[in-house]
C-alpha cells in the first residue's frame, strides 16, 4: 500500500516526528560507558508512556524476525546494524551504537536512527562510517522533490555509500510510512535514476542508508532479531521520516531540542 497524505494528516505525522526525533536525542545524552541496554530500553518505553504514544516495535511480528519484538526501540552495537534486540549488555567505552525508534502518535508513524560513538570518540573509521550514512542520506533527502523516482533517491544514496568503499546490501532499506510504520514503496540503498515510482506531495517516506566495513553479507543472531556483519565488521546507521512536498522534502524527526553541553 502507497499511502498519500493530506495537509492535515501530515502535520499530525509532524507530532510523531519531533517526538521520536526528541526521545533519541535524549537517549544519546544519556548513553555513555557503564549504561545498559535494557535500561535504554526502559527510558524509551518511559517516554512513549509520558507522551501517550505507542511503541511500532513491541508487539511487531514481521516474517523475517522471531517476534514479537517484545521491546521498545532497537540497540545494535558495533558489528550489529539492524534489528538489534534490546539485551543484558552494558556499554563500554568506544562501541559503537545504532538507535533505531519507530513510534506512533495520533494515528501516524515515524521512524528514525542514529549512530554515535560512546565514550572516547578516537576511532576515525567508525566516525568516517557514520558520517558516509549521513552524507548519503543528505543526499537522499535533496533527490526527494515532486515528480522524481524512489530511483533518483536510490541512486543518490548509493552514490555515496559507492564512492566512500563500503559495500551496499540490497535486503533492507528505506519504506513509505504513514498511519502504519513498514509501507510500500521499497527504497533501496542503491539503484538506477528514472526509475520506480513517481514522489507525490503528502508521501512519507523513511530512508535509511546503512553500512558494514568491507561486505555486504548479513547473519542473523541466535537472538532471531539482531542482524550482524557476518565479518564481526562495524556497522553504522542513519535514518529520517520525511514528507514530500510542492517545494522539496521536509525531515519530520529531526529533533526540537539540544542536550547541555557537557564539560
Amino acid at each position: 500500500m502507497i499511502e498519500i497524505l493530506n495537509p492535515a494528516e501530515v502535520e499530525r505525522a509532524k507530532v510523531a516526528g519531533a517526538l521520536v526525533g526528541n526521545i533519541l536525542q535524549t537517549l544519546r545524552s544519556r548513553s555513555a560507558p557503564g549504561t545498559n541496554l535494557l535500561d535504554i530500553d526502559t527510558w524509551a518505553k518511559d517516554m512513549i508512556v509520558e507522551a501517550r504514544a505507542q511503541s511500532c516495535y513491541v508487539d511487531y511480528a514481521p516474517s523475517f524476525g522471531h517476534g514479537p519484538f517484545g521491546h521498545y526501540i532497537c540497540t545494535s552495537v558495533n558489528d550489529a546494524v539492524l534489528h538489534g534486540l534490546p539485551h543484558d549488555y552494558t556499554l563500554a567505552d568506544g562501541d559503537l551504537l545504532s538507535l533505531d525508534l519507530a513510534v506512533s502518535t495520533g494515528g501516524f508513524a515515524a521512524d528514525s536512527a542514529i549512530s554515535f560513538i560512546v565514550g572516547d570518540t578516537r576511532h576515525p573509521e567508525s566516525v568516517a562510517m557514520i558520517d558516509t550514512t549521513e552524507r548519503a542520506l543528505s543526499a537522499g533527502i535533496a533527490a526527494a522533490r515532486p515528480g522524481a523516482r524512489i530511483g533518483d533517491i536510490s541512486h543518490a544514496i548509493g552514490s555515496v555509500l559507492r564512492a566512500a568503499g563500503y559495500p551496499i546490501n540490497t535486503e533492507y532499506g528505506g519504506h513509505g510510512i504513514g498511519s502504519t510504520m513498514h509501507q510500500d514503496p521499497h527504497v533501496s540503498n542503491t539503484g538506477r535514476p528514472g526509475r520506480g515510482y513517481t514522489l507525490r506531495p503528502g508521501l512519507l517516506l523513511a530512508l535509511e542508508p546503512w553500512v558494514m566495513a568491507g561486505t555486504a553479507e548479513l547473519i542473523t543472531d541466535r537472538d532471531g532479531w539482531t542482524l550482524r556483519s557476518a565479518t564481526g565488521s562495524r556497522t553504522a546507521h542513519s535514518e529520517h521520516t520525511i514528507a514530500i512536498t510542492d517545494d522539496g522534502a521536509e525531515i519530520l524527526t529531526l529533533p526540537t531540542w539540544a542536550p547541555p553541553l557537557r564539560p
